[in-house]
C-alpha cells in the first residue's frame, strides 16, 4: 500500500479557532472591552488571542486608537471571511438543534420608503417567494451594517459603501405634488415664482438624502427665493399626509409617491421636475451570503410592481 504523507488540513493553517471567535466579535462590536463581556472571557484574554492571531498572519489586525479601534485592511479582509463564514456554521447548528424553522430575513429601509413603496407591494413578495419570512426594519440611517442584524438594507446615495455589496434598483426624480382639492381651490403656479409664493409644504432634511426646497429650487436653477411655507415637518411622510389633506404643496419624491399619484390622491404640478444624481440601492452587508431567497427579495424590490 502506498504511504501518504500526515496532512494536518485546516489545523496547519488556522492555528486558533477560539482566536477567529474572539476577533470576530472584536470586529463586530469595535470593542476589546464589550466582545469580551459577550464571551464571557477577561479582556486581557481577548487581547492576548487577537495578539497571537496577528503574529501568526505577521499583519496588526486592528489599529489602536484613542479610546477607539479600527480594522486595518488585513482585519478587514479576514473579517469579512471570518463573519461569512461563522454565520453559516451558526445556522447549520440551528437547524440541527433546533429542527426545520424557516429563516426570518431582516430588511432595512427608511420609515417613508417603507410605508410608501414597500409595505403597499407584500403580496407581490409573497407570491414571488411564498416561503419567505420577513422582519422589517426601519431607520433614518443606519451607519454600518455589519454590527446589526441585517440581510438587505434599502440605500439612497452613490452605491458605494464601504460596509455592504450594493445593487441598482432604481434612479428618482423630485417634483411639487398636492392634492386635487388644493389645485382646485389654489390654482396651478405656472411658474417657479408662482410656486415659491404658494403654500408649500417642507419636510426636514436627513443624512439619507432628503432635499429642502431651497435645495429644489437651488437645482432647478431658482436663486434668492424665499419659500412661502404654510407648514413644516419633521418626517416626510407627515408631509406627503398634509399634502394628501390639502395643506398646501409638498415635494414628491416619484418612486415614493408613484402609487398616489396612479390613485389620484396626489396630483403632480408640471412646473419643474429634478432628476437626482443618486439612486436607490439594496445593500446586502460583507459577511452575508447572497442566498436564492435575497435574490429574491433584492428582485421584488427592484420590481415596478404595482401595489394589488
Amino acid at each position: 500500500m502506498k504511504s501518504h504523507p500526515a496532512v494536518r488540513g485546516y489545523r496547519r493553517l488556522i492555528p486558533s479557532v477560539t482566536a477567529l471567535v474572539q476577533f470576530e466579535a472584536v470586529a463586530r462590536l469595535r470593542s476589546f472591552t464589550q466582545a469580551a463581556h459577550e464571551l464571557g472571557v477577561t479582556q486581557a484574554a481577548v487581547s492576548r488571542q487577537v495578539k497571537a492571531l496577528e503574529e501568526t498572519l505577521g499583519h496588526a489586525l486592528f489599529r489602536r486608537l484613542f479610546r477607539a479601534i479600527e480594522l486595518t485592511a488585513e482585519g478587514e479582509a479576514l473579517y469579512v471571511v471570518v463573519a461569512e463564514s461563522m454565520q453559516k456554521i451558526a445556522g447549520v447548528f440551528d437547524q440541527l438543534s433546533s429542527g426545520p424553522v424557516q429563516r426570518e430575513f431582516v430588511l432595512t429601509a427608511t420609515s417613508a420608503f417603507a410605508h410608501f413603496r414597500l409595505l403597499p407591494r407584500l403580496a407581490a413578495l409573497r407570491r414571488r417567494a411564498p416561503a419567505l419570512r420577513l422582519r422589517l426594519s426601519t431607520h433614518m440611517f443606519t451607519s454600518d451594517l455589519r454590527h446589526h442584524e441585517i440581510d438587505v438594507a434599502v440605500r439612497y446615495g452613490d452605491g458605494v459603501w464601504p460596509d455592504g455589496t450594493a445593487t441598482f434598483l432604481f434612479d428618482e426624480a423630485v417634483f411639487p405634488v398636492c392634492s386635487p382639492a388644493w389645485l382646485a381651490a389654489e390654482g396651478e403656479p405656472l411658474t417657479l415664482d408662482d410656486l415659491a409664493r404658494a403654500s408649500l409644504i417642507e419636510s426636514d432634511s436627513t443624512a439619507e438624502g432628503w432635499m429642502t426646497w431651497d435645495a429644489w429650487f437651488r437645482a432647478v436653477g431658482v436663486r434668492n427665493v424665499r419659500p412661502a411655507f404654510s407648514l413644516r415637518c419633521t418626517l416626510y411622510t407627515d408631509a406627503v399626509s398634509a399634502a394628501r389633506g390639502g395643506q398646501g404643496i409638498a415635494l414628491g419624491w416619484g418612486r415614493l409617491v408613484d402609487d398616489l399619484l396612479a390613485s389620484g390622491e396626489l396630483v403632480r404640478l408640471p412646473v419643474a421636475s429634478l432628476a437626482t444624481a443618486e439612486s436607490y440601492y439594496a445593500v446586502v452587508p460583507h459577511g452575508r451570503t447572497i442566498t436564492p431567497e435575497i435574490d429574491a427579495l433584492i428582485a421584488w424590490l427592484r420590481g415596478d410592481t404595482a401595489p394589488d
